[in-house]
């Protein structure tokens, strides 16, 4: 055995150098994988602001809609009001998922304020059916034109939760990832809701 101090340092500085390599390469991944998880965080949220788009382009056609057939639907006053009541729930519900994506609250009030909604949409458009045999009001084309519409603008509503809940499973699943799974203590990182 050598005696000599630089035999002893050389062994401990590759040593050191080898612990040094090791933090540095974990201290990379920890940010790989916190910027991994933002950005899909970040999805989640984009996709949560898309819903409320649709939900709010839908929602314009509410008076448009109570206008065209609030003559052919007068004994059914409450149809169209508990329409605009649901969709303005609906509106305030999306909004509240966008501004809290990931708040699994948020998603479910959501889907109670939406399918409210639905079946408001369901009684108005049924009434206005029936009220299409006995009179014209309910035939006219702006009617019809605006109930296309609102199913169009209502199935861009279906995309977006779709896209929503898509973006929501990613997210989750990059939660429940070892070793990333370790991160989501540490930094506060939680499951989305679905819609």
């Amino acid at each position: 055995m050598d005696g000599s101090p630089e035999a002893g340092t050389g062994m401990g500085t590759g040593t050191l150098w080898a612990l040094l390599a090791a933090l540095a390469l974990q201290l990379f991944w920890v940010i790989g994988a916190w910027n991994r998880l933002v950005a899909l965080r970040n999805e989640v949220a984009a996709a949560g602001a898309r819903v409320q788009a649709a939900v709010r382009e839908r929602g314009q056609l509410v008076e448009p809609l109570r206008a065209a057939l609030e003559a052919a639907l007068a004994g059914e006053a409450g149809a169209l009001q508990a329409l605009e009541v649901t969709q303005a729930q609906s509106l305030a519900a999306a909004a509240a998922l966008a501004t809290r994506a990931l708040a699994r609250d948020a998603a479910a009030a959501w889907v109670a304020a939406e399918t409210a909604q639905a079946a408001a949409a369901s009684r108005v458009f049924a009434l206005a059916d029936g009220a299409s045999g006995a009179g014209e009001a309910a035939r006219q084309p702006p009617a019809n034109e605006l109930v296309a519409r609102w199913r169009e603008a209502d199935q861009q509503t279906m995309f977006a939760r779709q896209t929503y809940n898509a973006a929501a499973a990613v997210h989750d699943a990059a939660l429940a990832e070892f070793p990333t799974s370790l991160l989501v203590r540490v930094f506060g990182f939680a499951p989305a809701g679905r819609l």
